[in-house]
């Protein structure tokens, strides 16, 4: 079975491989670039906000310590934001003949493979800020709590072919029922 030419539309070009290399069939996917530039919007208006805070709380006790808890939370978010790139760039997801393959990470590494037949929802959301880039994200479930699988940052068109793909894809690979 061939993935529509859309999956590919407006995506980063080159998936990060881990190291040792992955031996799989198929053709990996990847997110658009999209995701990265509105998770940056995210956390900078996140960023606003604390320093907001910190000025406001500090002004009006007298105290230094919000500066140090304000301080703390935004060189977490610095750092966040300097590693987002290349975290975006790991995220990939392959349709193989009886399953689809998701993976992400750089230093801890998943890599996670969800049988067609088990899927049980294929959910698409998206809030203000992805409408407004573009992008979704893209829920599959099954019975087992622990393989749930979330892809964001895809394009909107790419999101809804995928679910399409995979629920009929679904529909004939039932097992178990």
């Amino acid at each position: 079975m061939a993935a529509p030419e859309v999956l590919d539309d407006g995506t980063y070009t080159k998936l990060r491989e881990p190291r040792g290399g992955l031996a799989l069939d198929g053709a990996w996917h990847q997110i658009s670039p999209k995701y990265v530039v509105s998770q940056l919007v995210q956390e900078i208006a996140l960023l606003v906000i604390v320093a907001v805070a910190a000025t406001v709380v500090a002004t009006l006790t007298g105290e230094w310590w919000p500066w140090l808890a304000g301080g703390a939370i935004v060189a977490v978010t610095v750092m966040s934001l300097i590693i987002l790139p290349r975290q975006a760039k790991a995220l990939g997801y392959m349709l193989r003949g009886d399953d689809i393959v998701f993976r992400r990470g750089i230093l801890w590494q998943r890599l996670i493979a969800v049988p067609y037949g088990r899927m049980q929802l294929i959910d698409i959301t998206h809030g203000p800020l992805d409408r407004l880039f573009g992008i979704s994200k893209l829920k599959m479930v099954t019975a087992a709590a622990s393989t749930g699988v979330e892809v964001p940052g895809l394009a909107t068109p790419a999101a809804e072919a995928l679910r399409d793909t995979l629920i009929e894809v679904a529909e004939t690979r039932r097992t178990g029922l």
